[in-house]
C-alpha cells in the first residue's frame, strides 16, 4: 500500500512540474505541426541525399538519367523486338519511356521509403524529431529526382516526332497525385520494415511483380480489348494505381494515347488512391511512433 501510494505521489509531481512519458508518441494535431515546423529540414534531407547519391561514380549526376534510360533500352530489346509488342502501340518507344520514368519514380521511393528507419538508425536514435519526416524526405528526394530526369523524357520524345502541348501541363497533377501515393506506400512500408527488416530482401521481386502488371512495357487496354483475362482481372489491371499514374502522363504527353485508353473516372480514381495511401499511411506510421529506433 505504501508502494502505491509512493507511486501515487511521484506521478503528481512529475504532471506539477509538466515531465511526460520519454519517446510517449504524440497526438496526430501535434505530431502533424511538429512534422510541418521541420518542413526545411525535411527539405534539405531530401537535397542533400540526392546530391550525395552518386557522389562516388565518376558520371556523377548523370546516372539519375542513365539508370531509367537503360532499363527502358533493355525492355525494348526484350519486349519491343524479341517479343514485338511495338506493333500493338503507336509511338511505341515514347509510349515505354515515359512508362519507364514513371515507373521507376514510384518504385524507387517505396524501395528508399523501406530504408527509411533502418538506414538512418543513428539519426533516430541521437535526435529527437517526428520519424515521419524520413520517409517523407526520401519519397521528395525521388521527386527531385523526377524532375531532374524528365529533361531526357522530353527530348526522347521530340527525337520521336512528339511534340509540346497544352495536354503536357496534365503530367502536373498527374505526377502530384502520384507523390502522394509514393509518400504514404513509403511511410507504410517504413514501420513495416523497421519491425520486420527481412520486407527490405523481399520488396525487389514485389516491386518487379508489380512492374510486370502494370502496362510499363506493353498496352493494358489492348489485352483487355481481347477478352484475353477474367473481368475481375481485367479490373485490377486497370485500376491497378502504378498503370493509373502511369496512363495518366502517357495520355498528357502523348498524342497518340488517347482517352479511350483510360479507366473510366481516372482522375477520380487517380486522386482516390493518392488520398487513401497517404493518409492511411501516415496515421499508419504515426501510430508505431514511440518505437523507432528502440530494441
Amino acid at each position: 500500500m505504501s508502494t502505491y501510494t509512493a507511486e501515487e505521489d511521484l506521478r503528481s509531481l512529475a504532471l506539477r512540474h509538466g515531465l511526460t512519458v520519454s519517446g510517449a508518441r504524440p497526438t496526430l494535431p501535434e505530431y502533424t505541426r511538429s512534422l510541418w515546423s521541420r518542413r526545411h529540414f525535411i527539405t534539405a534531407f531530401a537535397t542533400a541525399r540526392l546530391t550525395a547519391q552518386y557522389s562516388q561514380a565518376r558520371l556523377g549526376q548523370v546516372w539519375q538519367l542513365m539508370n531509367p534510360l537503360l532499363n527502358a533500352a533493355v525492355y525494348f530489346f526484350i519486349f519491343g523486338v524479341l517479343m514485338n509488342t511495338r506493333h500493338d502501340v503507336p509511338d511505341y518507344v515514347p509510349f515505354l519511356v515515359t512508362g519507364v520514368f514513371i515507373w521507376t519514380f514510384t518504385s524507387s521511393s517505396i524501395t528508399a521509403g523501406t530504408r527509411a528507419i533502418s538506414g538512418n538508425m543513428g539519426l533516430v536514435r541521437a535526435l529527437h524529431f517526428p520519424r515521419a519526416g524520413l520517409p517523407i524526405s526520401l519519397a521528395l528526394q525521388q521527386l527531385q529526382q523526377l524532375v531532374f530526369s524528365l529533361g531526357a523524357l522530353v527530348v526522347i520524345l521530340f527525337c520521336f516526332g512528339v511534340r509540346p502541348g497544352w495536354s503536357w501541363l496534365l503530367a502536373v497533377p498527374a505526377l502530384l497525385l502520384q507523390s502522394l501515393f509514393n509518400t504514404g506506400v513509403s511511410m507504410t512500408m517504413a514501420r513495416l520494415a523497421a519491425r520486420t527488416p527481412d520486407i527490405a530482401q523481399l520488396m525487389p521481386f514485389v516491386l518487379r511483380t508489380w512492374m510486370y502488371v502494370s502496362g510499363v512495357m506493353w498496352s493494358i487496354d489492348k489485352v483487355l480489348a481481347d477478352n484475353r483475362v477474367p473481368h475481375v482481372v481485367g479490373l485490377a489491371l486497370e485500376y491497378n494505381p502504378a498503370a493509373v499514374y502511369i496512363d495518366l502522363v502517357r495520355f498528357a504527353l502523348i498524342d497518340s494515347f488517347t482517352a479511350d485508353r483510360l479507366p473510366s473516372h481516372v482522375w477520380a480514381v487517380a486522386a482516390g488512391w493518392a488520398l487513401l495511401a497517404f493518409v492511411g499511411g501516415f496515421i499508419y506510421f504515426w501510430k508505431a511512433e514511440e518505437t523507432y529506433g528502440r530494441g
